[in-house]
C-alpha cells in the first residue's frame, strides 16, 4: 500500500501560483497550437458523447444504469449493465436494503433529531463549499453518528455494494497497488432532509474532491498525466494510480479520503421531479474541464473561475458543451442506493416535493489504503466524542446528544471502518 503525504500549503499568492502552473502545463502540451488542437479533439469527443446521451433520453431509454442488489449479491449482474456503469460512471442499486428497514431508519433518525432539539439549535450552513454555485441551498445537516447511519455503513449489504463498485477501478497499475477494493474504511458523512413543499433548494453542476488542486498539485498532475501530456485518449478515469497520494489544500471543505464513488441511501421515495440528483454521466469529462482552463481566452491566473475551498463549478460560461448531458436519476424508493464516480459532474435539481419528504444518508465508497485508514482512525476518535469528522466544519452538535451510537452498536466491520479494532 502507498503512504500518505503531508497536506500541501495553500500558496500565499494564488494568482501567481496559478499563472506559473498554467505556463508549465501548456508547455507540456507543446506549442500554443497544440494546446488548442488537443482541446478541440476532447471537445469533439464530448460533443459526440453528449449527443448519444441526449438521443437516449429522447428515446425514453435509461441514461443512469440500474442494477438490482440481488444480482450483485448473487454475482449475476448482466454484462450489459456492467458495461453501462463503466461508461456512465454512476448507478442506482435497487433494494440495497429492504424498504421497511429504510423507512424505520428514517423514523428513528427523525426521532433522534427531535429528541435532541436539532431544529431549535441548528445554526445554518457552516461552510461555504457551495458559495460559488448559482444554486446553493441544499438541506444538508451536520449529523454523523445516529444509529441508522452507523447501521447502514457497516451492513453486509452495503459492504457488498461498495466492493462491487470498487471493482470498476484498477487498483493495481504503474507497478504498484493503490488500494484494496475488498476492504472498507469509514468516511462518515451527513444527512439530507428535505421537507414536503420545499422548493428550489438545489445545487448547480459541480465536481467535488478538489478545485484548483486539480491543476496546482503535483499528485493530481500525476493522476491526469496523460491529459496534461496531450495524450488525452489514454486517460482512464477508472485508474486508481496516484489518487491515494492526493491531499487537498486544508479547508473545511477538503476531502481527506479517496472515494471511488460518492453515494447516498434513500430513506424516502423520491421522483425525478422532486429536485433530486442529476449527473453528467461521462467520467472522462474531467479531461475537458482540465484542458478548458488552459485555453488562450482565459487570463493566466484564471482556472475557469475555480476558487480554493469551494466546489469546482461547471457552468454555461466555460463548459456549455457538457451541460446538455445533465440527466436526472430515475425514481428511487426507500432502501435504494445511488452512486456516482468521484470525479463525475453532478447537481441537485431545483424542484419541489409537495407531499413527500426527500431524505437521504450520504454514504460513499472509500476502500482501504494508507490514506483512507489514517482518516478513518481520526473519524473513530470523532465518533467516540460525538464530534464532527475532521473534513467537515466543527459543528459538533452530537457531543452532548442522547441516543447517539456507541461502540456497542458497532459490529466487527464497523469497528474496522473506524480504526477501532
Amino acid at each position: 500500500m502507498t503512504g500518505t503525504v503531508a497536506s500541501p500549503q495553500v500558496p500565499t499568492d494564488m494568482a501567481a501560483a496559478t499563472s506559473a502552473v498554467k505556463r508549465e502545463l501548456r508547455a507540456r502540451l507543446g506549442s500554443p497550437t497544440a494546446v488548442t488542437e488537443v482541446f478541440a479533439e476532447v471537445e469533439a469527443a464530448m460533443r459526440a458523447e453528449v449527443a448519444v446521451i441526449e438521443a437516449e433520453r429522447a428515446a425514453g431509454q435509461p441514461v443512469v444504469p440500474v442494477v438490482r442488489f440481488a444480482d450483485i449479491a448473487a454475482g449475476t449482474v448482466p454484462d450489459a449493465t456492467v458495461a453501462a456503469i463503466a461508461r456512465r460512471g454512476c448507478a442506482v442499486v435497487r433494494g440495497t436494503f429492504p424498504r421497511a428497514r429504510a423507512e424505520a431508519w428514517d423514523a428513528e433518525l427523525a426521532g433522534y433529531l427531535d429528541d435532541n432539539r436539532f431544529a431549535e439549535n441548528y445554526r445554518g450552513p457552516a461552510d461555504d463549499v457551495f458559495a460559488g454555485l448559482a444554486s446553493n441551498q441544499p438541506q444538508i445537516y451536520g449529523v454523523y453518528w445516529s444509529r441508522p447511519q452507523i447501521q447502514a455503513r457497516q451492513d453486509d449489504n452495503m459492504v457488498r455494494v461498495r466492493s462491487f463498485l470498487n471493482s470498476f477501478w484498477r487498483h493495481e497499475s504503474e507497478g504498484r497497488t493503490w488500494f484494496d477494493p475488498t476492504r472498507d474504511t469509514g468516511y462518515p458523512d451527513r444527512i439530507r432532509r428535505r421537507q414536503p413543499g420545499s422548493a428550489s433548494l438545489g445545487l448547480s453542476a459541480h465536481t467535488d474532491s478538489g478545485s484548483v488542486e486539480r491543476w496546482l498539485l503535483p499528485a493530481y498532475q500525476r493522476v491526469f498525466r496523460h491529459v496534461f501530456a496531450g495524450r488525452w485518449s489514454e486517460y482512464d478515469p477508472w485508474d486508481g494510480a496516484y489518487r491515494t497520494e492526493v491531499d487537498e489544500f486544508p479547508s473545511t471543505v477538503m476531502c481527506s479520503a479517496f472515494r471511488t464513488f460518492q453515494g447516498w441511501t434513500a430513506l424516502s421515495e423520491m421522483r425525478p421531479t422532486d429536485g433530486v440528483l442529476q449527473v453528467v454521466p461521462i467520467p472522462s469529462a474531467m479531461a475537458y474541464l482540465l484542458l478548458r482552463a488552459l485555453q488562450p481566452d482565459l487570463a493566466d491566473d484564471d482556472l475557469c473561475g475555480a476558487v480554493n475551498g469551494q466546489a469546482l463549478a461547471v457552468n454555461e460560461k466555460y463548459h456549455p458543451v457538457l451541460l446538455p448531458a445533465l440527466s436526472t436519476i430515475p425514481a428511487v424508493e426507500p432502501g435504494d442506493t445511488v452512486w456516482w464516480h468521484g470525479d463525475l459532474i453532478h447537481a441537485v435539481a431545483d424542484g419541489s416535493n409537495p407531499d413527500r419528504w426527500g431524505n437521504v444518508m450520504y454514504i460513499p465508497a472509500s476502500p482501504h489504503c494508507a490514506k483512507n485508514a489514517e482518516y478513518a482512525r481520526a473519524c473513530g476518535r470523532a465518533f467516540l466524542a460525538g464530534a464532527s469528522p475532521d473534513d467537515f466544519a466543527a459543528e459538533d452538535y452530537e457531543t452532548s446528544w442522547t441516543g447517539r451510537a456507541t461502540v456497542d452498536d458497532l459490529n466487527p466491520t464497523g469497528r474496522e471502518q473506524l480504526g477501532l479494532e
